[in-house]
């Protein structure tokens, strides 16, 4: 519908700004910093305050070992798969291979592609893993979600970024003075003012905004990649993932992300570092404002254990890639997923609801509908696409991979199908009940176009689910 023309047309929108910049570019390329500049600490304060960096000491060494346990017990059982995603009406298999973990029937969509979380152990669920290693990796993931979800209030709070905006100019002195000290301490709130305060009024409230739901985790061996896209704008050298905005995320919310280099002590800083580029056997994130040319680039060094949070509104005005150095990394990448339409219980409620139009007829053989107006009709075969395409084939399109690690998701998706087969009964009764009113009026005619419309759109994503 609507939406979809929108985003068509954002897309060009933001090919051609995209194009624009590259001309504009020409043979020259921007400058960008890492740590071994001069002015590495000023440009991160002034245009890239909200990019918040912990080393690896920060972190208990406890949990370090937990986590890093885990996942290499995923990739053991061979639970990281490569994604089928869809940019532009092209399908592309991403360099970098992926699982989703978190709460139980909660989803994730990025590049038209549908994740389903392997649930972590949350009370009132019970939920079967395929071993009790992958059990205790998921676990260990759960905690270290509870550590960020508290790494990113501190830092929230140190940068005052919580106020309204009224409060906030009056704050902006003091914050300046302290973030600059809170980029690179642990943190700039001591740790028993555990009282926040947060206006009501504040739409997203601090739980909001930190609470993870999901973790996105990933993989890559990049010696094992034939090919790696080189960074077009900074001359940065391999990436492994793209710029790009992170998508589907709640509005300013903080995105964390723990980051596993299985790095030898070989492959630590190569001596001859010039200060020139970042040094290409490390893995680095890199961050530059959207659509800006005159803003020099970020390059900033992960090392096995470090983590890094975007605050507040960073995801919105910068993008961000991934560089890759020479070793295998995981990184876990804990987001509050917007999952308004992205849980089980959405699409459950959903299917109750289009339902209702469905009844029973006395015999109990047969069906009927209740309505044929034109509102009820257009609702129910809207949501008959919406198991069909964001649901059910998405789950099934990526073949059965999550049964690696649970069988959870084959009850609610039997369900889901079970929906989706009255749904079928319900359009074919439509079809006929219009078909069998001769009379050609208003009301009849604004149900049969509703009812095409939706169809016709049926029809064309079934083509393209085939494709794919």
């Amino acid at each position: 519908g609507g939406g979809s023309m929108k985003r068509r047309a954002g897309q060009r929108e933001k090919e051609l700004k995209k194009k624009k910049l590259l001309e504009e570019l020409g043979e020259n390329q921007l400058p960008y910093m890492t740590p071994a500049h001069a002015d590495f600490h000023q440009l991160w304060k002034t245009k890239y305050s909200k990019l918040v960096f912990r080393k690896s000491d920060t972190v208990p060494e406890e949990l370090h070992q937990t986590v890093q346990k885990g996942f290499l017990t995923l990739r053991e059982h061979d639970c990281f798969f490569q994604d089928l995603v869809r940019i532009k009406g092209k399908d592309f298999l991403t360099p970098v291979s992926r699982i989703l973990i978190g709460n139980p029937g909660c989803t994730y969509k990025y590049l038209n592609t549908r994740l389903f979380t392997v649930p972590w152990p949350t009370e009132g669920y019970d939920i079967k893993y395929c071993s009790p290693e992958i059990h205790d990796a998921c676990k260990a993931l759960i905690r270290l979600n509870d550590y960020l979800h508290i790494e990113a209030v501190k830092a929230l709070q140190g940068q005052n970024l919580l106020e309204t905006k009224e409060i906030k100019d009056t704050a902006v002195t003091d914050r300046e003075q302290s973030s600059a000290t809170s980029l690179t301490e642990q943190s700039s709130v001591p740790k028993d003012q555990s009282h926040v305060c947060v206006p009501e009024d504040d739409s997203t409230s601090l739980k909001n905004r930190t609470s993870y739901n999901v973790t996105l985790l990933n993989y890559m061996d990049p010696l094992q990649m034939l090919y790696l896209k080189q960074e077009p704008y900074f001359g940065m050298g391999n990436m492994a993932v793209s710029w790009h905005h992170d998508e589907n995320l709640v509005e300013s919310s903080v995105v964390a992300v723990y980051n596993y280099s299985c790095e030898e002590s070989a492959v630590e800083e190569s001596n001859d570092q010039d200060v020139k580029g970042r040094d290409p056997a490390v893995w680095h994130v890199g961050l530059k404002v959207a659509w800006d040319i005159e803003t020099p680039g970020l390059a900033m060094p992960l090392h096995q254990g470090d983590f890094y949070l975007m605050l507040d509104d960073l995801n919105m005005t910068h993008q961000h890639c991934v560089l890759a150095g020479l070793s295998p990394r995981f990184s876990s990448t804990h987001r509050v997923a917007d999952c308004s339409r992205g849980t089980l219980e959405y699409i459950f409620g959903q299917c109750e609801l289009a339902l209702q139009n469905l009844q029973a007829e006395s015999d109990l053989m047969a069906w009927s509908v209740k309505s044929l107006e034109a509102a009820v009709v257009k609702q129910a075969e809207e949501i008959h696409n919406e198991v069909e395409f964001e649901w059910l084939r998405q789950f099934w399109f990526q073949g059965k991979r999550y049964l690696k690690c649970t069988d959870w998701w084959l009850k609610p998706m039997a369900k889901l199908e079970e929906f989706w087969r009255k749904m079928e009964i319900m359009t074919s009764l439509v079809l006929s009940e219009i078909q069998k009113q001769q009379e050609i009026e208003e009301q009849r005619n604004e149900t049969i176009s509703c009812f095409l419309l939706v169809l016709k759109e049926r029809q064309k994503l079934r083509k393209e689910w085939t494709v794919r």
